[in-house]
């Protein structure tokens, strides 16, 4: 895309904390894809030894976030900053995709976003909402509990009008904010030992071509 502008889609923290500049940002929606809690966190939100649960964009369904477009002078840029940000570990791939712009002519354009990896060591996968809940509510990382995390994400979303049935399912089961981390037991059996930190991002690929 060199000499383009670049449409960049958010599902997570993009959308509220891009970080990077843009000279248009409209609601927008991904279909074959949705938000999941897929991602093994052995840093954030976790540990090696109790990995906590992140966001992806796992297959199957549609995803509703943030399109934003990026001046072709800040392209390169850009895209070194969400490698580096996104792709530390080579959980996520950098994928472009169509997404549809929410607006009365509802243009489609191609964006950059991050899916999940499904052969990467951290992919979850589709766990069922009581084994997210449990492994969410027993985890802690660098960043803090990893239901902190979670609660966060969803305030976000609906400070952007954003409503995802599947983490208002997993902030139904978590219960009142005080139940964090520490106070509940490590469902162990629930959850893999993986590499450490350093480990994982020692085998990270980064895939961005735009």
């Amino acid at each position: 895309m060199s000499g383009s502008d670049l449409w960049v889609f958010g599902y997570g923290s993009l959308m509220w904390r891009p970080g990077f500049v843009f000279t248009e940002q409209r609601r927008a929606e991904l279909a074959g894809f949705h938000r999941a809690l897929c991602i093994y966190s052995v840093r954030y939100r976790g540990t090696s030894e109790r990995p906590g649960l992140v966001f992806g964009l796992a297959a199957g369904g549609q995803c509703e976030g943030m399109a934003f477009r990026v001046p072709a002078a800040a392209v390169a840029a850009t895209v070194r900053y969400l490698r580096d940000r996104e792709q530390v570990t080579g959980v996520y791939r950098a994928e472009m995709r169509r997404v549809r712009l929410a607006g009365p002519d509802a243009p489609n354009v191609r964006a950059l976003t991050f899916v999940a990896n499904p052969y990467a060591r951290q992919y979850a996968g589709r766990l069922p909402v009581a084994t997210q809940t449990r492994i969410v509510l027993a985890s802690c990382g660098a960043s803090g509990p990893n239901a902190e995390y979670v609660r966060n994400t969803a305030a976000h979303l609906r400070d952007l009008g954003v409503r995802d049935r599947l983490i208002e399912q997993v902030i139904a089961r978590l219960g009142p904010p005080g139940r964090i981390g520490t106070l509940m037991p490590y469902p162990r059996h629930l959850a893999p030992h993986l590499p450490s930190d350093l480990a994982l991002r020692s085998g990270y690929q980064r895939n961005i071509r735009v």
